[in-house]
């Protein structure tokens, strides 16, 4: 029961958002990403605060992590800006984990925050469909560099076969510019699982 629970926070926190973005609508104008940035904000705030508290209540707890960015010092002090919220789907325990300088192949899902057309969210970029089947999801190879320092900051942390769900605020990803279809100040939210990593020079079989 104590492991639904925390498991329900976030679900229970996109809920809330779904509700301040429905809300936000006046006169009539239709704007699917109202109150955007207030929104990921007070979304984001919200979880990092709340597991913050759970893992101070119990360090043991390997269901949550709060993992601050590579590019910042852990001695330096931070805010929740700096930092990506995991759920931890699976573990292996596999040894090592990528380098800044090598390349993964992963499986990965990534989305927003519920809006007015979405009440999922968003879904930006995919290499699997549904449910996570490692029989018969893609996966996609590229330098852990070459990502937002929210992404590379999982990575990094990552063992092969590790399955978590990763929750990244807009300043680690893409801050107040946006890229493509996703608009600025929006957090991203990747069911990711990482595969597989290899060191410059050496060729996948």
């Amino acid at each position: 029961m104590k492991k639904y629970r925390i498991t329900a926070l976030a679900m229970i926190l996109l809920s809330l958002t779904v509700a301040m973005v429905s809300c936000s609508e006046e006169d009539n104008t239709v704007e699917e990403y109202a109150n955007w940035q207030a929104t990921n904000e007070n979304f984001f705030n919200h979880l990092s605060d709340s597991v913050k508290a759970l893992l101070e209540a119990d360090p043991t707890r390997t269901d949550w992590k709060r993992l601050k960015t590579w590019s910042k010092s852990e001695e330096t002090a931070g805010t929740n800006a700096d930092y990506i919220i995991v759920h931890v789907e699976k573990e292996t325990g596999a040894s090592g984990s990528p380098l800044y300088t090598d390349t993964v192949s992963v499986s990965y899902t990534g989305r927003l925050l519920p809006s007015l057309s979405y009440p999922a969210g968003y879904v930006f970029d995919r290499t699997f469909y549904g449910e996570y089947d490692p029989e018969t999801s893609a996966t996609t190879d590229f330098p852990v560099s070459d990502r937002v320092d929210g992404f590379t900051t999982a990575l990094l942390k990552m063992s092969r076969g590790d399955h978590w769900k990763v929750y990244i605020p807009y300043q680690l990803g893409y801050r107040n510019a946006g890229n493509g279809s996703i608009p600025a100040y929006s957090t991203l939210i990747f069911d990711l699982v990482l595969t597989d990593f290899w060191s410059p020079g050496i060729v996948k079989e």
